[in-house]
């Protein structure tokens, strides 16, 4: 019978009497078990179910009988227990409670009993019965394939009967194992219940990050809704997903590491297992997890038991493979040492002991890797398989313990050992020094470099003969040139106009600014992509190796700002002096009027009293007249010079420029006012 879990429906018989008691029973079952309540109700008439009918019986999950008084019910009855497992209910009145569970009945309900009551006793009868059915079957099942799992090292079969079993017993679409030997994102299915000739089939951890996530944590994983689960986002289109509605992974765990998964896989919620179904697995893995283990340790048992007999045999034919070497390999300066196929020791000269600081007898027969950090081991691994696989690298960095405990950095290059089936032949030297020193460089280097592109002005160097080296961040900004379009392909002599770079360079050479090879900071032109001229200062060097130029570099700052600045401040002090001249010129004119007033009135004054005087002399009085009137004339100028208000000039002879009173000293409508204005002629 199907295996169900709390959220399947369970199919139920329904058996009942009159008709219209039927339709009245179904419907109000019906309506309390819904499509929640996990009940899939097949009602029927009593009459209308024949006894061959009887057959189809374990289609049904669970099976109500509505009885009466009749004593054929009793017959129905005891038909019905015979002809399935499934728990048969009772309808029953009072009364009839003990002739229902003599019957043969699993369980009664009373006819005055709600309907939810009904669908609540059916639903744990299905329950009940499926738990006694599973216990001792999931029993037998664990006992027989732990005996086969502790007692043989045949595990293509024993681990496919171990899923077949497992997907037989808890009915589910595909149970396979995983096992992921090293750290890393390599993984193997080892068998899948719906494909017996898997075979260690190599799939990619990275692209399944449930099973990561169970190596990592150790604990089982449910994943109810593929479909919606957030560790499957990525990969929820994957053809390896698709269809699936549920999974669970077991951990295979061994030591306290993960060393792999049961993995579950459903197209229906059965996928989801129950508690009893997950203790079975959980058990399995543990019992699969101490086999691979024994496995593991009596195989390396047999292994061991082989090299101890054919030890002395292997080592005789692989030294007398190296001998015509002898000579060769102990003076070499260069470490060289032999390894056998599975990565033991069978040569090291004394400078491979030398260099790692161990005695070489008392290291032949070890592994290689016992030689390599823990943290390395990874790298070695992966080293390892390229061996393996007949791939020899030259030129490798690897990281070595030394006998005193220090990390070597050793280069090294590797190749097929010649007459020794296997063996690996590795010479090597301690770069260890060279390493750091190399480090060094290049933090130097990058801090150089960062602090170059920092820089707000442009840095750039050349060769001697002109091809631009070096252009950071502050030339592209200054020129407009990308550093791409430039390095290498743009000669500097593009960076001056006309023949700037020629006079730069001839600056360099000469002692008139810093001395040979230096050029203090002098202000010349620049001319950017886009041909525009601008001022920058320029300070530059030669680079020297071995005291001959071979390079030049130049630090260029832009000038254009500072020559705005500069214009600007000399108009600030021109209209400042000129200010001070108005200024001084304003309190000088205001003195001369002041002084000039006083006399000039008197003057004016006695001109008109001699005027007056003089009326019967026509030319005395023609003398006092014109006296007044320059003195007028006078006065109206000194008026013009208390009214100074600003500096203007005018040409007077020559180049000589003097004094505008006029435009000084009155608003333009007064000038023109008065250039209209005819002016007196001066009387003889």
């Amino acid at each position: 019978m199907r295996r169900t879990t709390s959220t399947e429906t369970h199919r139920v018989l329904v058996l009942c009497g009159q008709v219209q008691t039927r339709l009245s029973f179904e419907s109000a079952v019906m309506k309390a078990a819904g499509r929640d309540g996990g009940m899939e109700l097949d009602a029927r008439n009593r009459a209308d179910f024949p006894p061959e009918a009887l057959a189809r019986l374990s289609r049904y999950d669970a099976v109500v009988v509505e009885l009466s008084a009749s004593a054929e019910d009793d017959s129905l009855l005891k038909a019905i227990k015979a002809g399935t497992k499934a728990p048969v209910i009772a309808l029953v009145s009072g009364e009839h409670a003990a002739r229902a569970l003599a019957g043969g009945a699993d369980d009664y309900v009373l006819r005055s009993a709600l309907p939810p009551v009904l669908v609540e006793r059916v639903n744990a009868r299905i329950a009940a019965a499926e738990q006694q059915r599973a216990q001792p079957r999931s029993a037998q099942m664990l006992l027989d394939l732990t005996r086969a799992l502790v007692s043989s090292l045949d595990f293509q079969e024993i681990l496919y009967m171990l899923v077949s079993r497992i997907a037989q017993a808890i009915e589910v679409d595909r149970v396979s194992i995983v096992l992921a030997p090293d750290e890393g994102d390599t993984g193997y299915v080892v068998a899948a219940s719906d494909d017996q000739k898997l075979r260690n089939l190599r799939i990619d951890l990275t692209k399944y990050p449930e099973i990561r996530h169970v190596l990592r944590t150790r604990v089982p994983l449910t994943v109810h809704d593929v479909d919606n689960h957030p560790l499957l986002d990525e990969l929820r289109r994957s053809v390896a997903y698709a269809g699936l509605t549920a999974l669970t992974l077991i951990p295979i765990v061994s030591e306290g590491a993960a060393m792999g998964v049961i993995f579950i896989r459903a197209r229906t919620h059965r996928g989801a297992l129950n508690p009893e179904q997950l203790q079975f697995c959980e058990t399995l893995a543990n019992a699969t997890a101490i086999a691979l283990r024994n496995a593991r340790i009596l195989q390396s048992l047999r292994d061991e038991s082989q090299r101890d007999v054919f030890a002395r045999i292997e080592a005789e034919k692989r030294l007398s493979a190296l001998t015509r070497y002898a000579d060769l390999l102990t003076s070499s300066a260069d470490g060289i040492a032999a390894f056998d196929r599975a990565g033991y020791l069978i040569f090291a000269n004394p400078s491979a002991a030398r260099i790692l600081g161990y005695n070489t007898e008392a290291y032949l027969g070890r592994p290689m890797w016992d030689l390599v950090p823990h943290a390395q081991r990874k790298p070695m691994r992966h080293l390892r398989r390229r061996l393996a696989s007949g791939l020899f690298p030259h030129d490798v960095d690897i990281h070595m313990l030394h006998q005193d405990g220090r990390s070597l950095i050793i280069n090294g290059s590797f190749a097929p050992l010649g007459g020794t089936e296997g063996a690996v032949l590795l010479s090597f030297r301690d770069v260890t020094e060279d390493r750091k020193t190399r480090d060094e460089l290049l933090r130097t280097r990058n801090f150089l470099q960062s602090l170059i592109d920092a820089s707000v002005d442009a840095i750039v160097a050349a060769d001697m003969k002109g091809t631009i080296i070096l252009f950071n961040q502050g030339a592209q900004e200054l020129y407009g040139y990308a550093a791409a379009d430039v390095i290498g392909k743009l000669n500097a002599r593009k960076l001056y106009p006309g023949d700037g770079a020629r006079e730069v360079m001839r600056m360099l050479r000469g002692s008139m600014l810093g001395g040979p090879g230096r050029l203090e900071p002098v202000r010349i032109e620049a001319v950017d992509s886009k041909g525009n001229i601008f001022p920058i200062s320029l300070t530059a060097a030669f680079i020297y190796e071995g005291g001959v130029p071979t390079a030049s570099f130049g630090i260029f700052t832009d000038l254009r700002e500072r020559v705005r600045f500069e214009q600007q401040l000399a108009q600030a002090q021109e209209q400042l002096a000129m200010s001070e001249k108005a200024s001084l010129l304003a309190e000088l004119a205001g003195a001369t009027a002041h002084e000039l007033n006083q006399p000039l009135t008197s003057v004016m004054g006695y001109a008109e009293l001699l005027t007056k005087r003089s009326a019967q002399d026509a030319s005395v009085s023609r003398a006092a007249n014109y006296i007044h009137q320059e003195a007028s004339r006078m006065a109206e100028i000194v008026r013009k010079i208390g009214q100074l208000t600003r500096y203007e000039t005018k040409s007077y002879v020559g180049d000589q420029r003097i004094l505008d009173l006029d435009r000084a000293s009155s608003r333009e409508s007064d000038v023109n006012a008065n250039a209209s204005e005819p002016k007196p002629e001066p009387k003889p």
